[in-house]
């Protein structure tokens, strides 16, 4: 017992690694990607609903992270195939995840779009309903033979303009009575396509994500960002007013609902303490995001997620012991690098040991 308890103290405050990715989802590792499309609603049958999932060719490893893409248009265009599209998940394949990039409904009518707060939430909220849908096809599909190879508990989302607009709403809208009544009441909307979890099928799945990237995307309502959203990465231009750095209406249209950008949404996250990281373009408007990596600066959007990303996989928990006070005792705890306590390797308990000597053996729940 004195042994284990001078252990503990050698290590107290030190932060180490208890599993490696085996050079895994960092640097572009495999040199060719498969791609299949498919329609993830079981309830829409049509090309809104279609799926392009990219896997690494010659990649035997199963239980991967798995990363969704939503592309831009203003809620009234664009497409799976956009070329930003295909290069992040290209990207992210050839780093060993499974990437997928969708598409999603959209209000054709643009202009209708434009003038009515209405219709805006009604066809975010679909777009959000979709995405959740898509997120539970490959937890439904890892049931159900596990065709792609994912790990159901780590899965990313995001995309560029509106596509990361509806990442942050599906992670930051916790339930329907976050959304208002009024003037519109969006709880209504809300209810009335599907509730909270959409009407695009896939039910009895969870649609719950590790993580978030934004690319030039932003959030309708600061006050739903909370201590208990999922960790966040943006990327964004500081001269950004389709999608304002700071806040303002969406397309720089005054009839259009507001949106706040990384400058609003990262201080909050501070505050709440969201585990979180942002890299801005300083000088750069909205447009950096369309051409894909063919533009540096999306290359290095890439990159940036990548390395936050990473932080996030449980083959790379970062763990740190500390001392915590309990009942007049010093407790060592061992936490990740999100504060969530965990379990040693291949999910051995761990110990808590009390500074008068006595071990308290307590088995984590794993999270």
């Amino acid at each position: 017992m004195k042994k284990l308890y001078f252990l503990a103290i050698a290590l107290l405050e030190t932060t180490f690694v208890i599993a490696q990715c085996n050079g895994r989802y960092q640097a572009e590792i495999f040199t060719n990607v498969s791609v299949s499309t498919v329609n993830y609603s079981d309830v829409y049958l049509n090309s809104f609903h279609e799926m392009d999932v990219y896997m690494p060719d010659g990649d035997t490893v199963t239980n991967r992270p798995f990363i969704l893409y939503m592309h831009g248009g203003s809620f009234s265009a664009g497409t799976k195939n956009m070329t930003d599209c295909v290069d992040f998940c290209t990207s992210m394949a050839k780093r060993g995840y499974v990437s997928a990039s969708i598409n999603y409904r959209l209000e054709l009518n643009a202009l209708q779009f434009a003038l009515s707060n209405t219709v805006q939430y009604e066809t975010v909220l679909k777009s959000v309903a979709d995405a959740k849908a898509a997120i539970r096809f490959m937890r439904k599909d890892y049931v159900n033979g596990d065709t792609y190879g994912i790990d159901p508990n780590t899965i990313f989302v995001g995309g560029f303009s509106a596509g990361g607009v509806i990442a942050i709403h599906l992670a930051y809208i916790n339930s329907i009575s976050d959304l208002p009544t009024s003037p519109i009441d969006v709880q209504t909307i809300m209810n009335n396509n599907g509730g909270f979890e959409g009407d695009a099928g896939n039910n009895g799945y969870s649609s719950q994500v590790s993580g978030v990237y934004s690319f030039a995307g932003g959030i309708n309502d600061l006050g739903w960002i909370d201590a208990s959203d999922a960790p966040i990465v943006s990327i964004h231009g500081t001269d950004d007013q389709i999608v304002n750095y700071n806040c303002g209406p969406g397309l720089n249209i005054p009839t259009v609902l507001n949106l706040c950008g990384a400058a609003a949404i990262h201080p909050i996250a501070d505050n709440v303490g969201i585990f979180n990281d942002k890299l801005i373009f300083n000088g750069t408007d909205h447009n950096w995001g369309l051409l894909g990596t063919s533009n540096s600066k999306f290359t290095q959007a890439i990159d940036f997620t990548t390395d936050f990303l990473y932080n996030l996989l449980p083959c790379n928990q970062t763990t740190s012991i500390f001392t915590l006070s309990e009942n007049d005792k010093k407790l060592l705890q061992i936490v990740d690098v999100l504060g969530k306590e965990v379990k040693g390797i291949s999910n051995t308990p761990l110990f808590y040991i009390y500074d008068d000597g006595t071990v308290d053996k307590k088995v984590i729940i794993e999270y």
